[in-house]
């Protein structure tokens, strides 16, 4: 692992972007071994305001998502979590919350850590061309996910842009917020797929009801 800098900063910081509604393990779990693999000094999760394709409607209350993406990380002291989405007024775009880590934490290299599926899309997200010069992307993906999908969507960045994203399977991805939220509906289990105090938060909460 790189170590920090003379002022108590770190070489590489991990940025895991995500509506969290609600964080699970395969979060977590993501989140761990991109730190592991490519040697972040820490991971901020950074629960997204409004995200570019949903509205309001459909996403939990910001403070509830923040709180359990808080109660989710407490345990890792390598995890952080910052509000920097959800104070910012309108819509939030990765290009946005990446310059504004830059301008927090100069002279860092930075990885925003998303799903292989996001990442798909990528080329239809907002300044994709500047995004990739200030930093690094971490596909996490499913085992057996098919990476030849992932590299014909990407077939038109440069070779440059492309050696800015890199993958790393992850078997605890087959969880899913879909799901999650579709199971305390129907009154079906949740343990074991997400940190026993954000089940616990759900559920106080009454929330996906």
């Amino acid at each position: 692992m790189d170590k920090a800098t003379s002022k108590g900063r770190t070489k590489r910081i991990g940025l895991m972007g995500g509506t969290f509604d609600p964080i699970h393990h395969g979060h977590l779990v993501a989140a761990e071994e991109a730190r592991f693999e490519f040697g972040l000094g820490k991971v901020i999760f950074i629960p997204a305001g409004i995200p570019p394709h949903k509205t309001r409607k459909d996403i939990s209350l910001p403070a509830h998502r923040l709180e359990m993406t808080g109660r989710a990380v407490a345990s890792n002291p390598f995890f952080t979590v910052s509000d920097l989405e959800i104070k910012r007024e309108g819509r939030s775009y990765t290009i946005d919350t990446v310059q504004e880590m830059r301008r927090l934490f100069p002279g860092n290299d930075l990885f925003f850590i998303t799903g292989a599926d996001a990442v798909l899309e990528i080329l239809t997200w907002r300044n994709v061309i500047g995004l990739l010069e200030i930093c690094s992307f971490i596909a996490a993906t499913r085992p057996g996910f098919k990476l030849e999908s992932l590299n014909k969507s990407l077939s038109h960045l440069s070779h440059q842009q492309l050696s800015k994203i890199k993958t790393l399977e992850v078997p605890a991805l087959a969880i899913s917020s879909t799901d999650i939220r579709k199971r305390v509906q129907e009154g079906r289990p949740v343990k074991y797929l997400l940190p026993e105090k954000v089940e616990e938060y759900i559920y106080l909460n009454r929330l996906y009801k």
